[in-house]
């Protein structure tokens, strides 16, 4: 199936790839010893605790049908889909309803950019949609990278821990941050199915790297909340943050991620040290400035 294709079906691709990731022995089946001539579940292995004909349930996967609620509530428990993952089914099923909106670039508001100039302790970032970066702070920069040195097009989280080779070597856990992005961008997906600058992102990286085009595959879905990562900086070294998303109430499509270090941390004192030797005072910038 093309790219287009797929993602005009995304919900069958996500049932299926749910499907083919769920073993019988997880979903209570009895081994019947026989090697099996697929990987995870069959079709009416699905269908039948869904209370649904093995034919409508291939109709779905093919994108042939649109699910009701109920039955997207039985399919949700049949390939044990996690909170994240049926959220994700039923916003993709909500948007087959309706033509997607065309898509205004974003700005940050006056607002939202002082809270970010004040935070001289703490990187800080504004996200938009796809995982644009449409603002920072000094030491955002000083940690991750100059994104005001970046054309503005390229000013993207995901896409920068994969093609830039800084960046990449930034996370000491690399693969898990990337697939964990990966899963964020999924989620996206759901919201705007047929925004070309999502479809001009996947195709870029799917193009550049294996990992990305196996992970956008795996249809793996995640929201972004919190959590920890552990950065190997090349003037601090080694340090830990925490980060949590916080959202925007003016506009959904954004969220200020900060970083913390643990108080008392060696990483705190690596953060203040970086802090000092660039310089964090000086104004951060923003998107819709001149660069």
């Amino acid at each position: 199936m093309g790219t287009a294709d797929a993602q005009r079906n995304e919900l069958g691709e996500f049932l299926k790839a749910r499907r083919a990731e769920l073993t019988p022995t997880r979903a209570g089946l009895p081994d019947a010893g026989a090697p099996r001539r697929v990987p995870g579940l069959r079709r009416e292995e699905v269908a039948q605790p869904a209370a649904i004909s093995a034919d409508y349930y291939t109709r779905l996967e093919q994108g042939r049908f649109q699910a009701s609620a109920p039955v997207l509530t039985a399919l949700a428990r049949a390939l044990q889909l996690d909170e994240d993952q049926t959220a994700y089914v039923r916003g993709l099923a909500a948007k087959r309803k309706g033509r997607t909106p065309r898509q205004t670039a974003q700005r940050v508001r006056p607002q939202l950019q002082r809270v970010l100039d004040r935070l001289t302790d703490a990187p800080a970032m504004v996200l938009g949609r796809h995982m644009d970066i449409l603002a920072w702070n000094s030491l955002a920069a000083a940690l991750i990278t100059d994104f005001a040195a970046l054309p503005r097009q390229e000013r993207n989280y995901l896409r920068l821990a994969f093609v830039d080779p800084d960046v990449r070597r930034l996370f000491a856990d690399w693969e898990t941050t990337a697939r964990t992005c990966v899963a964020y961008l999924r989620m996206d997906a759901a919201h705007y199915p047929d925004d070309p600058r999502l479809a001009a992102l996947v195709g870029e990286l799917s193009v550049k790297d294996p990992d990305f085009r196996k992970w956008w595959a795996a249809h793996d879905v995640a929201h972004k909340t919190c959590g920890t990562k552990t950065l190997n900086h090349p003037v601090v070294g080694a340090l830990t943050v925490d980060w949590e998303m916080l959202g925007c109430t003016t506009d959904p499509d954004q969220q200020l991620m900060v970083m913390t270090a643990a108080a008392g941390s060696d990483s705190q004192e690596a953060l203040r040290f970086l802090a000092s030797w660039s310089g964090s005072p000086v104004p951060s910038r923003r998107e819709n400035r001149p660069s």
